[in-house]
């Protein structure tokens, strides 16, 4: 009979696991400042507790929506320590007859803060425990009063970004300084709102940060519809990036086509021609010494003088095959149209300043972030100038500690593409200097925005360098296990959550947030939103008219290679 009694109050309790969004309005009850149940034992980082399935039946019905999915996974709760509180984070439940209640859940540890006297709430919330419960201590559920405080700002700078899971009213705060200073990544699989959600955060950066200097690399030229108002869009058409902008290293990924032996060789030749090439230019003679990797412009003809005289003289230990290589491949790119955003005869001239200052934003003038639309760069070389932009950022902020800071936000769209794993990596530039940015960025003051669909793909390391973690739903479980071996303990409730999270819901944990939290996105003005909307089929295959004209602009803008 008892165990038949059990039974039907646990499928109650299973039917009154629901969103409290979708709820009707509920009555409210007292049942907050009852016990829902106790501690049963006490560990460094959480703790197991017994919960009584009868009250949380019954507070599921409270008007308080943090009160009413109490014991629920991802729910929070508290325990009285002293003259304060103890918040907890319910990781896991399971029916177990053996304990008072009916219930056993393990619950991490979030922080905790002091009692207010005349209402019991929780304020001075801060983060770590100092002191522990004892087991047999009464377990209280948290109220939406108690996460309002929880959740305020303490006086450091924030952007709002959402609503706090289950309440209505709870605005999602991340705390700039927080985020930005220990980089960022968000995570989400295709078609969770990724890219609106991205959109949202930079705008609210940027209204808060006018004069702010942001830059965001996109490879699907989905951005430039998002900022057109507020920020600055370069793309092929007017990026004009200097080619002697590239150290040596980079100009070896673009201009050297041999492999093995003959790559040795072949960046031997290109070593010397070019040391040779940038000291033909005035600013080398008032530098005194340069190496091969100083940005000193130089003339693409000076470039191939210097090849053919070497590959003329008699001296110079072999054939004549690696000048002959280079020699062409220069030229190559010379005459495709598709460089010309690159190594354009007007690229010499010494840009450098004005270069710098268009794409770090420097002055902003009310327009603090340049989206790099990379969609129209030639696929083989993509990489390298991600890797120029990228290092570019890095070495300038190396070289301006001297001055008053200018910290620098580099954002990169599909980071798996750019820091790739061991078992992806291609051996680019890119992935090293991002890297390095992503451990040694925040003591220069560059921070690392990381956005991509495949965490798993991205370098062993590079995820756990970043502070802030904000994971909308994956699907693959690979990508769920990368994430949650680099999220923190106190998040392992919610990270059973990410696979069931609606579209533009996320996960939000680390140095940006005072607690981890699920939050709820805001919707974003339809002018503010990126292009990344997926098309109707239904609606686009029952229009018609015009294709024969589409079809000739599309390949007018295909031999063209622009758009």
């Amino acid at each position: 009979m008892n165990q038949m009694r059990m039974e039907g109050l646990g499928a109650r309790h299973e039917g009154a696991v629901i969103d409290p969004r979708d709820r009707p309005e509920p009555v409210a009850s007292s049942g907050a400042r009852e016990p829902i149940g106790v501690i049963l034992d006490i560990g460094g980082a959480g703790s197991r507790i017994a919960l009584d399935i009868e009250k949380l039946v019954q507070l599921s019905g409270d008007a308080d929506p943090s009160v009413a999915i109490s014991g629920q996974v991802g729910s929070q709760v508290k325990v009285r320590v002293g003259n304060g509180w103890l918040l907890a984070s319910v990781r896991n439940q399971q029916q177990d007859h053996s304990v008072t209640g009916g219930i056993r859940a393990d619950v991490d540890f979030l922080g905790e803060g002091e009692e207010e006297r005349l209402t019991g709430r929780i304020y001075g919330f801060r983060r770590g425990v100092t002191a522990y419960p004892i087991p047999g201590a009464p377990v209280y559920p948290a109220t939406s009063q108690d996460l309002q405080q929880i959740y305020a700002s303490d006086g450091r700078a924030s952007i709002a970004v959402g609503k706090v899971f289950p309440t209505r009213d709870i605005r999602a705060g991340l705390y700039i300084d927080a985020l930005l200073g220990k980089h960022f990544a968000l995570l989400g699989s295709t078609g969770t709102g990724k890219s609106t959600s991205a959109a949202l955060i930079l705008h609210r950066i940027c209204e808060h940060a006018p004069e702010g200097h942001i830059i965001m690399v996109d490879p699907h030229g989905e951005y430039a519809a998002a900022f057109r108002n507020t920020g600055v869009i370069l793309d092929v058409s007017n990026l004009q990036m200097p080619y002697w902008l590239m150290n040596f290293e980079e100009h070896c990924e673009i201009l050297l086509t041999s492999r093995g032996d003959d790559r040795q060789l072949d960046s031997e030749v290109l070593s010397r021609a070019l040391l040779e090439a940038r000291s033909r230019n005035r600013l080398a003679d008032q530098l005194g010494k340069i190496t091969v990797d100083s940005p000193i412009p130089y003339l693409l003809s000076d470039l191939s003088s210097v090849l053919n005289n070497a590959m003329g003289k008699l001296d110079k230990g072999h054939s004549s095959a690696p000048y002959l290589r280079i020699r062409n491949r220069l030229d190559e790119l010379k005459s495709d149209p598709r460089y010309q955003f690159m190594f354009s005869g007007m690229l010499v001239g010494d840009t450098m300043v004005d270069f710098i200052g268009k794409l770090f934003r420097l002055p902003s003038r009310g327009r603090p972030i340049s989206i790099i639309d990379v969609s129209g760069v030639p696929t083989e070389i993509t990489s390298t100038v991600v890797a120029v932009l990228s290092r570019l950022v890095f070495d300038f902020a190396v070289w301006a500690r001297e001055e008053t800071t200018r910290p620098i936000l580099l954002v990169c769209e599909e980071a798996h593409r750019y820091v790739p794993n061991e078992k992806n990596a291609d051996g680019s530039s890119v992935g090293r200097i991002l890297s390095r940015i992503a451990k040694e960025g925040r003591k220069y003051g560059v921070s690392l925005g990381l956005i991509t669909q495949r965490p798993s793909d991205l370098a062993e390391g590079v995820l756990s360098q970043c502070g802030t973690i904000l994971s909308m739903r994956l699907n693959n479980e690979r990508d769920q296990a990368f994430v949650r071996a680099a999220m923190p303990e106190g998040a392992r409730g919610f990270l059973d959550a990410i696979p069931a999270l609606r579209n533009r819901e996320c996960i939000i944990c680390g140095e940006g947030t005072a607690i981890p939290m699920r939050v709820r996105f805001d919707d974003l003005e339809e002018y503010k939103r990126p292009a990344s909307a997926d098309p109707s089929f239904t609606e686009l295959w029952s229009q018609s008219g015009g294709e024969e004209e589409m079809v000739a602009r599309t390949v007018q803008r295909w031999r063209a290679q622009g758009r």
